[in-house]
C-alpha cells in the first residue's frame, strides 16, 4: 500500500483496543503522526508502545466522548499543536444494552446516543475546518450493518448508527466540491471485545482480527482515494 504524505496528522478515536488501535498502528506504519484517543489510558499507552516499537510517532489524547466540551476542543488543540489535520478515523462506539426497544432505559439511551451519534456530530464540527484546509483531507467513520439491517434487541445501536450514517453522508454531500473525501467503513464481523459482548458463545477463531480489516480502512485515508459519501464494506 502507498504511504501517506510527509507530515500527515491523523486522529483516531477508540484507539485503546480493537479496530481503533489496529487502525492507528497501520496509519503510523504508513507514515502518519497519529493522535490517539480513548477513555482508557492504559490501552492508549499500549497502542502508543506498539506504534513506537514500529518506528512511528503518536500523541496520546485521553478523551471521553460523553463529554461534549472535550470533543469541541479537539480542533483548536490540534491546530495549536500541529497546525493541521489530514485524516480523521472515528471508530469509537458503544454496543449498549441488547434489549427490546420498549425496555430501553433513559440512561442507556442517553449513553448510546451520546457516544454513537452526538460525538460524531461534534467531531464533524470541530474537525471540518482543518480537514477542508488539508491538501487531501480524509475522514472515515466506522459503521455497523445493523444501521441498514435492523435486528431484534439491537434498537439503540442500530438507530444511532443509522443516524450517524445519515449525518456523515450529508456532510459528504456538502463538501463534494472540496478536496475533502468522507466515507463510511463497515468492517463486518471482527473478533473484538464488543463482538464478544454481543455474541458471547461465538467462536472468535472463525472471525478475522482487527489487523486483517484495517488495511482496507487505511486505504480510504490515502490522497488517491476518490470516493466520497460511500459505504465501503470489508470483503
Amino acid at each position: 500500500m502507498p504511504d501517506l504524505a510527509d507530515g500527515t496528522i491523523a486522529l483516531v478515536t477508540g484507539a485503546s483496543r480493537g479496530i481503533g488501535s489496529a487502525a492507528a498502528i497501520e496509519l503510523a506504519r504508513m507514515g502518519a503522526r497519529v493522535v490517539i484517543t480513548a477513555r482508557t489510558q492504559g490501552g492508549l499507552e499500549e497502542t502508543d508502545d506498539a506504534i513506537r516499537a514500529a518506528g512511528g510517532e503518536a500523541t496520546i489524547l485521553p478523551l471521553d466522548l460523553r463529554e461534549g466540551e472535550q470533543i469541541d476542543a479537539i480542533g483548536p488543540t490540534l491546530y495549536q499543536r500541529f497546525g493541521r489535520l489530514d485524516v480523521l478515523v472515528h471508530n469509537a462506539g458503544v454496543l449498549g444494552r441488547l434489549t427490546p426497544v420498549s425496555h430501553i432505559t433513559s440512561a442507556d439511551w442517553a449513553d448510546v446516543v451520546a457516544v454513537n451519534l452526538s460525538a460524531s456530530w461534534r467531531l464533524i464540527r470541530t474537525c471540518d475546518p482543518l480537514l477542508r484546509q488539508a491538501p487531501a483531507g480524509r475522514a472515515v467513520f466506522v459503521t455497523e450493518r445493523r444501521a441498514r439491517e435492523p435486528r431484534a434487541y439491537w434498537g439503540a445501536m442500530g438507530a444511532t448508527k443509522a443516524a450517524m450514517e445519515h449525518l456523515v453522508l450529508t456532510w459528504a454531500q456538502e463538501v463534494a466540491i472540496s478536496r475533502l473525501r468522507i466515507n463510511l467503513f463497515d468492517p463486518g464481523p471482527v473478533a473484538t471485545r464488543m463482538r464478544s459482548n454481543a455474541f458471547p458463545g461465538e467462536d472468535r477463531d472463525t472471525l478475522p482480527g482487527p489487523a486483517a480489516v484495517v488495511p482496507s480502512l487505511a486505504a480510504l485515508c490515502l490522497p488517491t482515494e476518490s470516493r466520497n459519501g460511500a459505504v465501503i464494506a470489508f470483503a
